[in-house]
């Protein structure tokens, strides 16, 4: 049984990183305050040194002192309100045809579980693995995350859900749209650049690999998106 692997933001949604466009739902509804911004502040040259360039993409401390409970219920809110609207057809159209031909679909995400779960329901994923947040006791703390599928650690996930299904990595495909889902996409056997930025782009065209291009993100979400890509998968 084969695994189709989804990547998230610029791949099945347009425009910016969903986790940023959840935070500042959050914001906006009041549930972000003095204390969360402070935490989320801190958390950069505290964790500076252990993650380098990468620090903000493993800064969750914004959720910091709020309970999961609350914040899962906002996210399925979030996702049917602000999310559902910026799925990409294209890829929604794929998913239906690989479902037709009897493969699991897999959304394989940097973005939160409390994200990637409504949403995966949403868009009919058989499996999902997200960013696992710090908790203790049904809260959220400041701590980086148990779990973040990003870069080499993606293809970990997509690993151990291959033995899980007893799939081979080799039958199985991959969407993802920026370079550094290169450690996956070159152990799959259909790797596919949607909508990929540069770096990919030119990746796949000199391994031969195929390329959907067209406006997968929203006018200005270029710059948007790389401000914020610390939300990203």
């Amino acid at each position: 049984m084969a695994c189709v692997f989804v990547d998230v933001d610029g791949t099945l949604i347009r425009g910016p990183s969903c986790e940023a466009r959840f935070a500042a739902y959050l914001f906006r509804r009041g549930r972000l305050g003095a204390s969360q911004l402070a935490q989320a502040a801190l958390f950069v040259p505290r964790y500076a040194p252990r993650f380098g360039r990468h620090v903000l993409k493993k800064n969750k401390a914004y959720l910091a002192g709020l309970r999961v409970e609350p914040i899962a219920a906002s996210a399925d809110a979030f996702v049917r309100q602000e999310l559902k609207p910026r799925l990409i057809p294209e890829l929604l159209r794929r998913l239906e045809a690989h479902r037709g031909a009897g493969e699991v679909i897999v959304l394989l995400t940097g973005a939160p579980d409390f994200i990637a779960r409504p949403l995966a329901e949403l868009v009919g994923a058989a499996l999902w693995r997200a960013t696992r947040c710090s908790r203790e006791n049904g809260v959220y703390t400041a701590e980086p995350p148990a779990e973040h599928p990003f870069g080499a650690a993606k293809l970990s996930s997509a690993q151990e859900i291959c033995q899980e299904v007893g799939a081979e990595l080799s039958e199985c495909a991959a969407y993802a749209d920026s370079a550094y889902d290169l450690p996956l996409l070159e152990r799959v056997g259909r790797p596919v650049a949607a909508h990929p930025d540069r770096a990919l782009k030119r990746a796949a065209r000199r391994a031969g690999w195929e390329v959907l291009a067209g406006p997968a993100k929203t006018k200005g979400a270029s710059r948007t998106r790389t401000a914020d890509q610390a939300q990203n998968t």
